[in-house]
């Protein structure tokens, strides 16, 4: 019998039975995405463990791949109230959070209002995060992390649950900025849009030019959601797999790794909370393919988008043409 840690319950049939049914309405869900966002799948997997584990998500991809829609569709799904904002050079941190107004009452007296921003819903998309000023991107910070904004010393709560999904073009595009370290790290995960496969751009021209576009149906709610990122965190993870996720996470520090190529080529490694987001993300891995308990392999499938965001290259590395990708798949080889 495995050891498990962190759910002393992890054998209890109400558990059991109820990490089977949210398993098959996410099932559910995935289908409803897929009839509109098609030859994405990795995609939308990666986006609803991002989801079930409570985190936002940052989706990189030239302009036209559907990121876009993605996340349209997912609001329609999960019946989420959400909002968009267009990210440019000009936009203001209050053009996000909101601002105070100064109002006079029919009697004369005056008073703030405050007037609640775009971040005030439960999905917010983020269209082209970085075509805005570092400065704006940053006014996501406290909201991402702490799920309330400031706003000249006051504190204003955010709806639950609340997500984050940012899109962003390639930095070697014109007119972008590149994201603030911290600002990177408050992404659960960054998921590489590609281009689709032939025959999937082939369901797309003749889906989307016709006189009808599939329209995405409801499958769960939002308190739907906030149930099952709670389930999640009740699922069993073997100590083999907790180790393997501090192992992969220890050894992408070049002042602790004992890998050459990490010592040599990263400046700077993943902090303990992509230890966090692997131990989550691994969980609802689990549930999405039907399994009670994540493996190592749940853990090689999430490095790469847990961990992509979250290391740096130094110069020589740069100079060199490697890439993070061969980083993470040496750190992989330590616990495959």
């Amino acid at each position: 019998m495995t050891t498990t840690i962190d759910d002393a319950d992890g054998g209890n049939s109400a558990l059991i039975d109820a990490i089977d049914q949210l398993g098959r309405r996410i099932a559910g869900a995935r289908d409803a995405i897929s009839r509109v966002i098609f030859g994405q799948d990795l995609v939308i997997e990666e986006t609803l463990i991002t989801l079930l584990s409570g985190g936002h998500l940052l989706l990189i991809g030239v302009p036209g791949l559907g990121k876009t829609r993605l996340v349209e569709t997912l609001g329609t799904v999960f019946g989420l109230e959400e909002r968009r904002v267009q990210f440019t050079p000009d936009l203001m941190p209050a053009d996000i959070l909101g601002s105070e107004v100064l109002e006079e009452s029919d009697v004369g007296r005056r008073s703030f209002r405050f007037i609640k921003g775009p971040v005030f819903c439960q999905l917010l998309m983020a269209d082209e995060i970085n075509r805005a000023s570092p400065r704006t991107q940053s006014a996501l910070l406290q909201a991402m992390q702490e799920h309330r904004v400031s706003v000249v010393g006051h504190y204003h709560g955010l709806p639950t649950p609340f997500h984050v999904l940012a899109t962003q073009n390639p930095l070697e595009q014109e007119g972008t900025y590149p994201l603030l370290e911290a600002q990177l790290d408050r992404f659960f995960m960054q998921v590489d849009v590609g281009y689709p496969e032939l025959d999937a751009e082939r369901r797309i021209l003749v889906a989307t030019t016709g006189p009808s576009d599939a329209k995405p149906e409801r499958v769960m709610d939002a308190r739907d959601l906030l149930d099952a990122q709670q389930l999640v965190r009740h699922v069993p993870v073997g100590e083999g797999v907790a180790e393997a996720i501090l192992t992969l996470v220890r050894e992408g520090r070049p002042e602790t790794s004992s890998i050459e190529d990490v010592r040599r080529h990263v400046s700077w490694g993943p902090g303990p909370r992509a230890s966090q987001a692997l131990m989550r993300a691994v969980r609802a891995r689990a549930v999405i393919g039907g399994r009670l308990s994540p493996s190592i392999d749940d853990v090689l499938a999430l490095a790469h988008p847990v961990l992509r965001h979250r290391m740096a290259l130094n110069f020589s590395a740069r100079a060199e043409g490697v890439v993070i990708g061969t980083i993470i798949d040496a750190l992989g080889e330590r616990i495959a």
